[in-house]
């Protein structure tokens, strides 16, 4: 990635980049961190309107799945979520990003711990992380597939630990 690639994807002269990021690193963590945070407040909004209720587990799965995939792998397939997926794997080769991941992950993990209490679904913290990785599996070996379906490799793998 460099500076001038990213100007151009976006339409912008290249001064506007190097102007307001000083390095390639900064640029990349204001774009992680925005597109992070947009999610985070979709999520937000979410459970803002979420009614504390019992519901179904499917349910449950359903808002699980929006929060650690985006509402949009509900109907545009594979690629939302491999956006997402490319975010979260590519941080490790860019340790800069190690800080503001674990506090956005944090942030994640507190949400979908709201969902669940709101729900009448008693998880902890662990089983909580468990859940988690487990999507996380799923969904990576569903993007290899020759037509991957990674929100429904996620699910099945949900409903058998939740059902």
């Amino acid at each position: 990635m460099r500076h001038r690639a990213v100007a151009e994807r976006a339409g912008l002269p290249l001064a506007s980049t190097t102007y307001y990021f000083s390095s390639l690193d900064d640029l990349v963590s204001a774009a992680v961190e925005y597109e992070s945070r947009q999610e985070l407040a979709a999520g937000r909004e979410r459970l803002a309107e979420l009614a504390e209720q019992p519901r179904s587990t499917d349910a449950v799965i359903e808002l699980m799945l929006d929060l650690l995939l985006g509402a949009g792998s509900r109907d545009r397939g594979a690629e939302p979520v491999l956006l997402r997926y490319e975010r979260l794997v590519g941080s490790p080769r860019r340790p800069y990003l190690a800080p503001l991941m674990r506090e956005l992950t944090a942030e994640l993990h507190d949400l979908l711990a709201e969902i669940f209490a709101r729900s009448g679904m008693a998880v902890s913290r662990e089983r909580l992380s468990e859940l988690v990785m487990l999507v996380d599996g799923a969904v990576v070996n569903a993007l290899i597939e020759s037509d991957p379906d990674p929100r429904s490799a996620a699910r099945r793998m949900l409903r058998a630990q939740l059902g």
